[in-house]
């Protein structure tokens, strides 16, 4: 079974990936941060560190697999702890379950 990633994680972990921090370390979540802002800054945006990434696993993949371990685990465990436990968009509820009328405007706005 393949697992999904939310694209912003897999961004991120990209971009992780492609900064200069050192897998060895231990950096705070101040640190990952400022090197996932600072590499999507260098690298063109997150394309352009997609495009970086694809390219170490093209030269380097003995080395490529276990940086992108670390940084998508890492990201993982950072952003995790700051978002909510919010359901899933299957278990949100929608339509008339949601107060929602079709064809109702919502009647709170000023007319």
């Amino acid at each position: 079974m393949i697992a999904r990633t939310n694209p912003l994680t897999a961004a991120r972990a990209a971009a992780l990936f492609v900064s200069d921090l050192s897998a060895t370390e231990q950096p705070t979540a101040v640190l990952v941060e400022a090197a996932i802002k600072h590499a999507v800054h260098t690298h063109g945006g997150t394309r352009g560190c997609a495009a970086d990434v694809a390219a170490a696993y093209g030269d380097y993949p003995e080395l490529a697999a276990p940086r992108m371990r670390w940084a998508r685990s890492l990201v993982e465990e950072l952003y995790a702890r700051r978002m909510p436990n919010r359901p899933s968009r299957a278990t949100r509820p929608t339509g008339s379950a949601a107060g929602i009328q079709p064809g109702r405007r919502n009647s709170s706005r000023a007319a």
